[in-house]
């Protein structure tokens, strides 16, 4: 049964409702954005005003009226409101924010460009910013409007923008996505806690929790104790390493502790998972 809305039409009461991912914001003049790394993927429109910008790609750029930029998570991004001003932010967490088709085209086929520049705002794209202005002001809007207004976006983007400019917007999405990753799995064995994880990328932990669930898509926690975990199985079934070798490796106090975990993990102490794989190969051969 499909459900609608009732009562006196409080859509951000709705359970329907998540968090409005398009926020319309203004900026007094002199604002400061100190230099911090992005916890999500955003598009900055400016629709009045200026805005100094800094970031790998966009190095001491005047951001004017009429024009956006992109930015991706994990970067690095600074800014100063030069004179009150007057914007929209999209976040989003994945590229689909980009046909995948296109999307694939571009990184394959479409160079980065050599010198990044803001884009302009058409006339079409400011229609789309104007209409959600006017009535997208909630912080809890309805999740089936929110997936309109992205799929609208992406095709206003995609319909009205050239390869080369989108190319702009979608390398350094895939770059930063990219390198974030190549850290994590570069990374993640040299440390035992996720607080010795973002310290080690200069991110605080909610910064690196929020980046991290956003590119692969669980909390960063469950991810390494589920690498742990395998890390442990493969030693203890296909390593000569001693049990005591493998319980120091992984970061364990003492034995017992390491012998707990194993059991609740997989139900057998390390010897007896040791001693099952053990097994298992003679009845193979």
């Amino acid at each position: 049964m499909t459900s609608t809305c009732q009562g006196d039409w409080d859509c951000p009461s709705c359970p329907k409702a998540v968090d409005n991912a398009i926020t319309h914001v203004i900026h007094q003049r002199g604002y400061h954005l100190s230099a911090r790394k992005c916890e999500e993927n955003f598009i900055l429109f400016l629709l009045k005003g200026e805005l100094l910008v800094n970031s790998q790609e966009y190095a001491g750029t005047m951001l004017n009226a009429g024009e956006f930029i992109l930015q991706a998570v994990g970067s690095k991004f600074e800014m100063l409101a030069m004179s009150d001003a007057e914007c929209i932010y999209y976040r989003f967490n994945q590229p689909e924010l980009f046909c995948n088709f296109r999307f694939d085209h571009i990184m394959n086929e479409i160079p980065a460009p050599l010198i990044f520049s803001p884009l302009k705002i058409t006339t079409e794209l400011r229609y789309f910013l104007e209409g959600v202005k006017s009535y997208l002001c909630e912080p809890k809007i309805c999740r089936e409007l929110l997936t309109l207004k992205h799929k609208e976006l992406a095709f206003v983007l995609g319909y009205y923008y050239s390869d080369y400019d989108l190319a702009g917007l979608i390398h350094p999405l895939s770059n930063y996505t990219n390198s974030f990753q190549y850290f994590i799995i570069q990374n993640y064995k040299k440390v035992k806690t996720v607080e010795e994880l973002a310290k080690l990328g200069g991110y605080t932990v909610s910064t690196l929790r929020r980046i991290f669930t956003n590119v692969f898509h669980e909390p960063v926690y469950e991810w390494m104790l589920a690498r742990r975990k395998e890390g442990i199985l493969e030693d203890l079934n296909n390593s000569k390493i001693s049990i005591s070798e493998i319980c120091y490796k992984y970061g364990f106090e003492s034995l017992p502790h390491f012998s707990n975990f194993c059991k609740k993990s997989f139900g057998l102490s390390p010897r007896n998972l040791r001693h099952q794989q053990h097994k298992d190969d003679i009845i193979e051969k």
